[in-house]
């Protein structure tokens, strides 16, 4: 077999899948570019372009060489470095937003619009944005200005929310936002209990900002204040808002754990909101004497100041596992090469702050002044299995540990090399920044020795990031980040350019090499931990062990059975505040999720122009061709028509069902008057509809007649499109992807699914069809793949499916893989 030019090391003689160059050719491969080489030549090529012309040569050969050897770029590096496009290689950044509409507020805070603007900018240049809303003034609060009342966070929240939606949809990268809300903040149950709405927020996760006071609180059984620096209205001081004795104003008091108890169960039936814990990070964090933390990225990895941004690149972890699986030789971790590895990603981070376009000055102000970079690392569950040791067990953390010491070493000592050769960051200050508490004071001592003299060139050097496409295209499908492994394997299929349908298997990469190299899959070793198949309390242990050796924080999210008892969930929060975690997202699918719970009317149809005849509208002499599916018709011509009989097959939560559609067509002269068209005029269902369930049946027939003889029958159609009922997504017909790959079509209703259903009969008879397509038949399910989870709605195939895995949105139904920061 001919090998594909991905360079082969000492622990993968394996082939690349077909996934791999899939992933790879669709979002990373740029025009000119044949292979992995190529890209890898003009990543090494563009890093190495801001050193000294003396030495540019040498150094873009050494880093040509450590992605060679899996020190690779996150996304947005290996997809934007070295071309002519103005988009970021930073992957995500925090934004401010002061408590004003316009201008700055009393902090120096930009404005809501102004922040706004900002935001958009960043996300149309390809970065993902986090904010913490927790400035602006609660519902009900005086606004002086206008002589009017604060609508509160949640309301703006709305606003940011439309703006990356409309700003996902110029370009192919889905913008993410984070959104945080402090847990004293008067408006924070609305915060919490948003996305029980659904579609509300769908470009955000939403994580509470919580102190240790409240978690305190909440062990005590005390009262909790929540508050905010901005005055009451008289209404609400007449229920009792009072003014503490530090200015702040007490808009209402409730009971910590009946607040903590709300977060819980959101978190528990909604999979959101996440938890922050502020005082970890900002008791941890290098530069608390010159910042404050209150906000992270939208996959939690990188707790940031505002403007502050993450520059990510991770080292693939399998590319250093010596006789993997103990087949060859006692399995070892090659620490000096890894060492060596890290220090060359350093620098090249480094100077990935000089080579990238910034969609903001004040964001390339704040990188100048600290210089944060991310180092992380991906495939912590391959590359564990491979060292024959368990995830879920001590031997397994203890590993784990020992390589994020290492590289938290590696790290450290090459910035401060850098900073010998180069300078220190701006804001360097030795003191505090060995203060005791600090990240850095937990060093060894010849580091922070060391530190003191020469300064140290980044702020903050480490992150555990997810993975996402990075990790299919570059790493051979290792698992994600710290994540132990999803699945082993699972069938793809694909429509091949000459129509044929070709399938191939998408495989975990530990499970292939262990195969490749002789292993018996059919009977895997006990190493072989999926992260569903482990307690979520050795998830938690996991991040406890590698977070001490971590200077920002870990994304992970800690999937938990449908019947994990609610106690035991509320106790893995607990657990990790105690453990000294930053923070903690986990995921439980329920029926809830799955569900629908609200109904949104259509938009109100302009009424129609005034009633003309078709054969009238037909002859008019006009300058422009009218178009005879928009003319009115005044009357169903009598006698039978040609009509057209649909069978209907479909599945909701109850389970397969099966409708007739009847459809009569008219024909009317086409624009041209040279010939006729066959128009759709009336539409029938011919069920029983005497049951109060299927009075939706009458109407929306009724409607569509008289929209088809309106002339508004489109809009008609996709105003039902939008229809959403509580009782779950109903499936019918497929989709296909780009690469042609058929996956399943949901839609939020049995009235939208018939809509979509008469879209594609109509296409078949009208000018102009639609784009999806028939048959309507039960599309086959892929192979392999883990059982279908309740979850968000997938923008690929439209089911609630989609779920957190490995820090990253992932449909369960259709494999799509979503935002990860």
């Amino acid at each position: 077999m001919q090998r594909d030019p991905f360079t082969p090391v000492a622990s993968d003689a394996t082939p690349v899948q077909p996934i791999s160059l899939d992933v790879l050719r669709e979002k990373y491969l740029k025009p000119g570019e044949t292979d992995v080489q190529d890209l890898y030549r003009r990543v090494a090529r563009a890093l190495a372009s801001v050193e000294p012309a003396a030495g540019r040569e040498a150094h873009e050969a050494r880093f040509l060489a450590n992605l060679r050897a899996g020190a690779i770029g996150a996304g947005r590096i290996m997809s934007a470095a070295g071309t002519d496009i103005q988009a970021t290689l930073i992957n995500c950044f925090v934004q401010p937003v002061g408590d004003c509409i316009q201008g700055v507020d009393d902090g120096g805070y930009p404005g809501i619009y102004e922040a706004l603007r900002e935001a958009a900018e960043t996300m149309r240049r390809g970065g993902g944005v986090g904010y913490d809303f927790s400035r602006i003034r609660p519902k009900g609060a005086q606004v002086k200005g206008t002589a009017s009342l604060a609508s509160g966070p949640c309301s703006y929240i709305n606003v940011f929310d439309q703006s990356c939606s409309t700003v996902e949809s110029a370009g192919a990268r889905r913008g993410a936002q984070m959104g945080v809300l402090r847990i004293d903040h008067p408006d924070v149950l609305e915060f919490i209990t948003a996305k029980r709405t659904p579609g509300r927020w769908n470009n955000f996760n939403v994580s509470v900002g919580v102190t240790d006071a409240f978690v305190q609180a909440v062990a005590d059984g005390q009262p909790w204040d929540l508050v905010h620096p901005a005055r009451p209205c008289a209404a609400l001081l007449a229920q009792g808002a009072v003014q503490r004795t530090d200015g702040q104003w007490v808009y209402r008091t409730v009971p910590a754990r009946d607040l903590w108890d709300t977060i819980m169960r959101s978190a528990y039936d909604f999979a959101e909101p996440g938890i922050l814990f502020l005082d970890a990070i900002n008791r941890d964090n290098n530069l608390h004497y010159c910042e404050a933390i209150a906000a992270t990225n939208p996959c939690g990895e990188q707790p940031l100041p505002p403007y502050g941004c993450c520059d990510l690149g991770p080292i693939i972890l399998t590319r250093f596992v010596r006789n993997p699986f103990g087949l060859a030789g006692a399995p070892a971790f090659d620490f000096e090469a890894f060492e060596q590895s890290v220090a060359t990603q350093v620098r090249a981070l480094d100077n990935v702050l000089d080579v990238t376009f910034w969609p903001l000055e004040a964001q390339r102000a704040e990188s100048a002044a600290k210089r944060r970079i991310g180092v992380g690392f991906t495939g912590m569950g391959n590359a564990l299995a491979m060292l024959c040791l368990r995830y879920d067990r001590d031997a397994g953390r203890a590993m784990a540990a020992q390589i994020a010491e290492r590289l938290r070493d590696a790290a450290y000592a090459a910035s401060v090399a850098l900073a010998r050769e180069k300078g220190a960051f701006p804001k360097f200050g030795a003191a505090g920044y060995l203060a005791p508490g600090t990240f850095a004071s937990r060093l060894p001592q010849a580091l922070q020795a060391q530190i003191r003299e020469h300064g140290i060139r980044n702020s903050h050097l480490l992150s555990i990031a997810p993975t996402g496409t990075v990790s299919l295209a570059f790493a051979d499908n290792a698992s994600n980040g710290i994540e132990p492994p999803f699945s082993w394997t699972y069938k793809r299929r694909k429509r091949e350019g000459d129509g044929r349908m070709s399938e191939y298997a998408v495989e975990d990469h530990a499970w292939r090499l262990y195969r490749e190299l002789g292993g018996d899959v059919n009977a895997l070793p006990d190493y072989f931990v999926s992260a569903l198949s482990m307690p979520a309390a050795d998830h938690i242990a996991m991040m406890e062990a590698v977070q001490p050796f971590v200077d920002t924080a870990i994304s992970k999210t800690v999937n938990v059975p449908a019947d994990y008892p609610y106690e035991d969930f509320k106790g893995l929060y607990l657990a990790a505040w105690r453990a000294r975690l930053k923070g903690l997202a986990t995921y439980r699918p329920n029926t809830i999720l799955g569900a629908v719970l609200e109904t949104h009317a259509p938009e109100a149809e302009p009424a129609p122009a005034a009633p003309a005849s078709a054969a009238a509208a037909a002859t008019t002499t006009s300058s422009a061709p009218i178009d005879p599916m928009r003319t009115v018709i005044e009357s169903r011509p009598k006698g039978a028509l040609p009509a057209v009989a649909e069978k209907v097959e479909y599945w909701t939560q109850e389970g397969h069902k099966t409708l007739y559609l009847v459809v009569s067509f008219m024909p009317v002269p086409n624009a041209h008057g040279t010939g006729t068209v066959d128009r759709a005029i009336e539409f029938f269902m011919p069920v029983g509809q005497s049951g109060e369930s299927q009075q939706w049946i009458t109407s929306s027939m009724r409607m569509l007649s008289l929209a088809a003889r309106g002339g508004f029958l489109e809009r008609a159609l996709s105003d039902m499109r939008k229809v959403a009922w509580d009782r779950g997504p109903v499936r019918l017909g497929t989709r296909q992807r780009e690469d042609g790959t058929r996956v399943p079509l949901w839609h939020d209703s049995e009235v939208a699914a018939m809509a979509y259903a008469i879209q594609n009969i109509l296409a078949s008879r009208v000018p102009d069809p639609v784009q999806q397509v028939l048959p309507l038949d039960e599309p086959e399910a892929p192979m392999g793949m883990p059982p279908a989870m309740a979850g968000k709605k997938c923008p690929e195939c439209g089911a609630h499916a989609v779920i957190r895995k490995d820090g990253c949105d992932y449909c369960t139904q259709c494999g799509h893989l979503g935002t990860c920061g």
